[in-house]
C-alpha cells in the first residue's frame, strides 16, 4: 500500500508542479503532461495507441491501452481519467490524483488474466472551455467506440480521488440528501456516483470495494440530469448510451482548494488514494467474473 502512494505523490508532483495549467489554451504544459503519462504507461510494459483530434486549439491526443481479455464477446471495462487542469491551477487533486490511479490500476492489471477487455484511456479537454463541447476528449473516445460497435459493461471516470480526512467537512447537493441517506457528517469517504441504469452494477462495486478497502465507501445512483451528478467524464459515456460510473471524493463538495491556484500536491492523502486504487483493483476482479 505504501508503494502506491509513494508512486501516486510522484506523479502527482509532476503533473503539479511541473505542468500547471495543462489546458487547450496553454498547450505547451498539456502535451507535456500527455508526453510524462505516455512515458508511465510504456515503464509499465504498455501498448499505448493516441487518439489525436483537433480543437480549435490545434491538435490534442487521448493516451489508450487495451488489455485484451480471453473472450472478446463479453463487454469491455473502461477506466480513464482527465490529465487536463483548469487555467492557473496546479490540478492536484483535479485531476492528477485521477491520473495517478488510473496508471497504478494499469500496473495492477497488467499481468491479470482478464476474461473481458479492459481499456484505460487518459482524456484531455474536460475542464473549461471545452467541458459539455464536442472537445472533450471522453465524448471523442465514447464515440470512437460506438463507431466501432464496442459494448460497454461499466466504464469508470476517477474524478478527483485524493482529497479526505477524518475531521474535512461534507456538503451534499441536495437539501437533506445526508440524513435522508445516512451519509457520513466529514468527508473521509471515496463516492460512487451512477445514474439509475447503473443501480445493479454500483451495488456490485460498492460491496466489492467496502469489502477491501480500510476507507468509507458510499454510492449514489439517481437521475443523471441532475447537477451535480453528470460534471465528469463519465457523463460523456452517458451520451453515447453506455453505462458509466464516477468515482470521487466529491471535488468542491469537500474540496475548497477546487478550481484554484491551492489545489497543490501537498493538499492531499496519498494512503486513502491508495486505498481507492485498492478498492477499484478488487471491483474490477469482481466485475470480470459477471456473465
Amino acid at each position: 500500500m505504501n508503494d502506491i502512494a509513494a508512486r501516486a505523490r510522484r506523479v502527482v508532483e509532476v503533473l503539479a508542479r511541473n505542468f500547471p495549467s495543462r489546458n487547450g489554451l496553454h498547450r505547451t504544459n498539456l502535451l507535456g503532461a500527455a508526453d510524462f503519462i505516455e512515458k508511465e504507461f510504456l515503464s509499465i510494459g504498455c501498448n499505448v495507441k493516441s487518439q489525436a483530434y483537433e480543437t480549435h486549439g490545434g491538435t490534442v491526443r487521448n493516451l489508450t491501452i487495451e488489455q485484451p481479455g480471453q473472450d472478446r464477446t463479453r463487454p469491455c471495462i473502461v477506466i480513464g481519467a482527465h490529465y487536463d487542469s483548469v487555467l492557473g491551477t496546479p490540478g492536484a487533486d483535479d485531476n492528477a490524483s485521477g491520473v495517478a490511479g488510473l496508471i497504478e490500476l494499469v500496473r495492477l492489471l497488467k499481468n491479470y488474466s482478464n476474461r473481458r477487455t479492459i481499456c484505460f484511456a487518459a482524456f484531455a479537454h474536460e475542464e473549461p472551455p471545452y467541458f459539455l463541447t464536442p472537445w472533450m476528449g471522453s465524448r471523442q473516445y465514447a464515440k470512437s467506440l460506438k463507431r466501432a460497435g464496442t459494448n460497454v459493461q461499466v466504464m469508470f471516470s476517477l474524478e478527483m480521488i485524493g482529497y479526505a480526512g477524518d475531521t474535512f467537512e461534507q456538503s451534499y447537493p441536495f437539501p437533506f440528501l445526508r440524513q435522508l441517506g445516512r451519509y457520513p457528517k466529514h468527508g473521509n469517504y471515496i463516492g460512487l456516483v451512477g445514474n439509475l441504469r447503473t443501480r445493479r452494477i454500483t451495488k456490485i462495486v460498492l460491496n466489492a470495494m467496502r469489502g477491501e478497502c480500510n476507507i468509507g465507501i458510499e454510492s449514489l445512483t439517481a437521475p443523471g440530469f441532475l447537477p451535480p451528478l453528470f460534471l465528469s467524464d463519465h457523463a460523456a459515456f452517458w451520451k453515447a448510451g453506455y453505462p458509466a460510473i464516477m468515482v470521487t471524493d466529491t471535488a468542491f463538495l469537500r474540496n475548497s482548494h477546487y478550481h484554484r491556484a491551492s489545489d497543490t500536491d501537498d493538499t492531499l492523502n496519498y494512503i486513502f488514494l491508495a486505498e481507492v486504487v485498492k478498492g477499484m483493483f478488487h471491483a474490477v476482479l469482481e466485475l470480470d467474473k459477471l456473465p
